[in-house]
């Protein structure tokens, strides 16, 4: 198997868990959400230590916490990834996936704009046409059902915020996020202490649920490591599209297992949606293959210049 086999089967996996998540969530759904979110954070917290011990690189975790300056990035993003698992969680539990599903879908947009705004990156025009897209989704989604979309558009920002805030680690994707879960770990053992000194606190009590909730630690890690593997692999257009389909697996989760209400309005949406992600991807993909053209040409050019330069005579 090439490396590229290997790369679109590891991200393809990934994003499969990911996408079928729901299904494992909705098995916890009894829990209250928060117990939950503290049981995968300290589950996450385990598996990934243990990863980075078996790989021999505990000390790159323990520089990423040594450093004041590294700690404060470190704990922006432990929030809001926290936040956006427990806002995961939450749709699951209350019936309201497919809004999930949406904020996800429209996360990349949302990560677009964000670049704009804050990191003054220019956009195409087919870029700001899939963003107004999706805005006018959002729009007759507030209007059509008179309810704002706020898992969708919370799902989405602060997905958008953490990928922003990770610009600025120079750590790798398993190491940063090991060192975010070991953060929040006091917060979450404080928590399920808590619980379990009164009446509450199911771990423990039944044998399935604790099983359920030890394998959301590598329910979360599994498809990260997997995800890490396959985008060194591939291009980034690539990646951007196969991602895709962590969120339709989602949406079909909530539509066609959860039977979650889908009508017109919904339909009109996610169709808006769908066409913005249409437009994006495949100015990403044309983009990514102008830049992939222009280093093949330079590397050319290279090779030329430099056959030129030892074909050439000696000098006297």
């Amino acid at each position: 198997m090439t490396e590229t086999k290997k790369g679109v089967f590891a991200l393809v996996a990934a994003c499969t868990i990911w996408g079928l998540s729901p299904l494992f969530y909705k098995a916890l759904s009894d829990i209250a959400p928060l117990e939950v979110l503290a049981h995968r954070t300290l589950w996450s917290c385990a598996f990934f230590t243990g990863v980075l011990a078996l790989q021999g690189r505990l000390r790159a975790l323990w520089h990423a916490v040594s450093s004041l300056a590294s700690v404060r990035v470190i704990a922006l993003a432990a929030v809001l990834i926290s936040t956006n698992w427990f806002l995961f969680i939450y749709s699951v539990f209350v019936s309201r996936a497919t809004e999930a599903s949406m904020g996800y879908y429209i996360f990349p947009l949302v990560a677009v704009l964000l670049g704009r705004i804050v990191l003054g990156e220019t956009l195409s025009r087919a870029q700001w046409i899939a963003i107004t897209l999706a805005t006018v989704a959002v729009l007759s989604l507030t209007i059509g059902l008179q309810i704002v979309p706020w898992i969708s558009l919370v799902l989405a920002t602060t997905f958008g915020l953490y990928g922003l805030i990770k610009k600025r680690l120079d750590l790798g994707p398993v190491v940063s996020v090991t060192a975010e879960v070991l953060l929040l770990s006091p917060l979450a053992a404080g928590w399920l202490i808590f619980l379990h000194s009164g009446q509450g606190g199911v771990y423990g009590e039944d044998a399935v649920q604790t099983a359920l909730l030890m394998t959301s630690g590598p329910i979360t890690a599994l498809p990260l490591i997997l995800f890490s593997y396959g985008a060194r692999r591939l291009t980034m257009s690539t990646v951007g599209i196969v991602q895709y389909i962590n969120p339709t697996l989602q949406f079909f989760c909530a539509v066609l297992i959860f039977g979650e209400p889908f009508g017109p309005i919904h339909l009109v949406a996610f169709a808006l949606i769908w066409t913005a992600l249409a437009i994006y991807s495949g100015s990403a993909y044309g983009q990514d293959r102008a830049r992939r053209r222009a280093v093949m040409v330079s590397e050319a050019e290279v090779v030329v210049a430099t056959n030129s330069s030892s074909d050439a005579p000696a000098k006297p």
